[in-house]
């Protein structure tokens, strides 16, 4: 029996995915738990719909990415920090610090999005990489100042 998944299923079919599987595991497993539906013309006309619509969606996300990602490249976030010895930093600045000032520039930015590759912790420009999206990787840059 041919069914269109609905739900990702582990070692089965992604969300979207058209598959063969037996008529039994279809009807008392898949369909029962609204994993997937039958397939059938409605059913791939509606698949198709919904494929346009997220289509658009992504494409529509990517550009606002792509738009924070511009305006981001010529940003330099600035961070005041406490030295001691020989300049030495006391403590490293996190991604939640830099989530917290880069919503006070406007842009609302989740701090698992933000990767450290090293630790920020001594005076001067550091880059940092922003995963804003699968397809869109920004970069900023953060400054250490006394």
């Amino acid at each position: 029996m041919k069914v269109i998944f609905i739900k990702d299923v582990k070692k089965q079919g992604k969300a979207g995915e058209i598959k063969e599987v037996s008529d039994g595991y279809a009807q008392n497993f898949l369909i029962k738990n609204k994993y997937a539906v039958a397939y059938t013309q409605r059913s791939k006309e509606i698949l198709d719909i919904n494929n346009k619509k997220a289509a658009e969606e992504e494409r529509l996300e990517i550009e606002k990415c792509n738009k924070i990602k511009n305006e981001l490249s010529n940003k330099i976030i600035k961070f005041k920090v406490k030295t001691g010895n020989q300049d030495q930093v006391f403590g490293n600045i996190s991604s939640k610090q830099i989530m917290q000032e880069l919503e006070n520039l406007g842009y609302k930015i989740d701090k698992k999005k933000i990767v450290i590759d090293t630790p920020i912790n001594t005076l001067g420009f550091h880059d940092v990489k922003l995963n804003l999206h699968k397809k869109v990787v920004a970069s900023v840059r953060v400054e250490l100042i006394k």
